[in-house]
């Protein structure tokens, strides 16, 4: 095997995302439920005898040094192969919209790469990886919607019903840092329990980042309005400033103010690349 072409990275979509608590090490504990969405980045894979690890952006222009470039690093390092990789990104996902679009294309180069290059590692290898990379790496490396707990690395599959969202990207950006930090962040959220999710799954729950969020950036509140308008129950999803809802019946939105991104989307249940790593010895 050569090459990998057309891997489909999907976004991803918070339910719910309750904070807490926080660690003596800075990091805040968290509760959501993880559900991927086929709004997707593709990525194209071809291996390189010289060692050399490129990146060709097809769409958008990224970093030198994202987060696709960084896994492909890591993770030839770890395993002390010789050989490289050229990768060609069709970036789709919009950036710092709280869809985890970085990480999820970081969890499919992990995933190629460790086939491309016969490397033959488990999940259990890999996760240190991603987990270094990012916090919603692991999440897109396992497969599933999830209920993700701690700060991100306990990862419990779990199944949702199948339905349709309308999910609005405002055209400023927010960096998680900066909610993370802010003095009047919710950190003492009760904990809750997957059964009490169950019952409502698109229904429970809040955004603990979104009051925060709202506050540094107006336009989350506008495009939450705007959702609202159509009788639908919007929120923010991660740390902003992307916001969904779930689409009711009869219920027809063809585009958003202010060019504004929106698709309607839906949910997927299993990951494209679910299953690409090897079986646990």
């Amino acid at each position: 095997m050569r090459s990998l072409h057309h891997l489909l990275a999907p976004a991803k979509l918070n339910l719910f995302l309750h904070i807490t608590g926080r660690r003596d090490d800075g990091y805040h504990l968290l509760q959501s439920v993880f559900m991927l969405i086929d709004w997707c980045d593709t990525l194209h894979f071809d291996v390189r005898d010289d060692g050399l690890i490129t990146r060709e952006d097809l769409t958008l222009a990224l970093p030198a040094d994202d987060l696709v470039t960084r896994a492909a690093c890591a993770l030839q390092q770890a395993s002390g192969t010789t050989l490289g990789a050229h990768i060609a990104i069709e970036k789709h996902i919009p950036a710092q919209a709280g869809m985890g679009g970085g990480s999820s294309d970081a969890a499919t180069t992990l995933l190629a790469l460790n086939r491309l290059w016969d490397l033959n590692w488990p999940l259990s290898k890999l996760m240190p990886l991603g987990l270094a990379l990012g916090a919603d790496v692991p999440f897109f490396m396992s497969g599933h919607n999830a209920w993700v707990e701690g700060i991100g690395e306990k990862i419990t599959p779990i199944q949702l019903p199948a339905s349709r969202f309308v999910v609005v990207k405002p055209n400023a950006g927010l960096e998680t840092a900066r909610i993370f930090r802010h003095p009047e962040l919710q950190r003492a959220t009760e904990t809750a329990t997957m059964p009490v999710f169950a019952v409502d799954p698109y229904g429970f729950g809040r955004n603990d980042l979104q009051p925060v969020a709202q506050a540094l950036c107006p336009e989350i509140t506008e495009a939450l309005q705007w959702l609202g308008s159509f009788g639908l129950s919007p929120r923010m999803t991660g740390s902003g400033s992307a916001v969904f809802a779930q689409l009711q019946n009869g219920v027809l939105i063809d585009s958003a103010p202010h060019d504004w991104q929106m698709r309607i989307c839906s949910n997927m249940a299993v990951h494209p690349q679910a299953g690409w790593a090897a079986s646990e010895s």
